[in-house]
């Protein structure tokens, strides 16, 4: 009786925030509210090499070549004996990319996917991911000194008003119904991309 109850409470009030939000929108701007706009708040691409020495740093060689920045060593947090890692050591790197480089490469590595990704790339929270199986697939030389490396790339999406929840005075929370959500960044790199999106 009560499970019923809770569930049909969660219902209406689902139902009154759409109708909130639908009644709202057209006041708010809707769609060409400039404070609506979803933007690449920053993009990661990670390679993990599982050990460290000579092929890490030929692997911060190949980020260096394709960010034109200094990419960071990543630590291991624990010790794995099965795989011959101990805690503390460098296993992997990464390197941090935000504004229009960031587009630039997203629409790369998405180039070799054949601007197809499936749906459960994507988070809960609007962000997503996807890898790239060989790096000179992204138009970088191949050098057989270096080898070829599979990357991680994983993409963070915002909208105007994030940096509340992340400031040091005044901090304050990002409304629910601001908040980037699945369908709609679906729906984001289906437009930006042309993007299919697969299930």
């Amino acid at each position: 009786m009560l499970r019923s109850l809770v569930g049909s409470e969660m219902c209406i009030r689902d139902r009154y925030q759409r109708r909130v939000r639908e009644a709202i929108e057209p006041i708010m701007g809707g769609k060409d509210n400039p404070m609506r706009e979803i933007k690449v708040d920053k993009m990661i691409i990670n390679i993990a090499v599982g050990e460290a020495g000579d092929r890490l740093t030929k692997a911060v060689r190949v980020l260096q070549q394709l960010s034109d920045q200094q990419p960071v060593e990543n630590k291991a947090r624990y010790t794995v004996r099965t795989f011959g890692i101990r805690r503390n050591e460098k296993i992997a790197t990464h390197v941090t990319i935000r504004g229009e480089q960031a587009l630039n490469l997203i629409d790369r590595g998405l180039k070799i996917t054949d601007y197809e990704i499936s749906q459960r790339h994507f988070s809960a929270t609007g962000n997503f991911g996807f890898g790239v199986n060989e790096h000179i697939d992204l138009g970088l030389k191949y050098d057989p000194n270096t080898g070829i490396y599979g990357m991680d790339f994983y993409i963070v999406l915002c909208r105007a008003g994030f940096r509340v929840g992340r400031k040091k005075r005044c901090k304050g929370k990002v409304g629910q119904n601001h908040k980037i959500t699945k369908a709609e960044a679906i729906e984001w790199v289906r437009t930006k991309f042309q993007a299919e999106i697969r299930k």
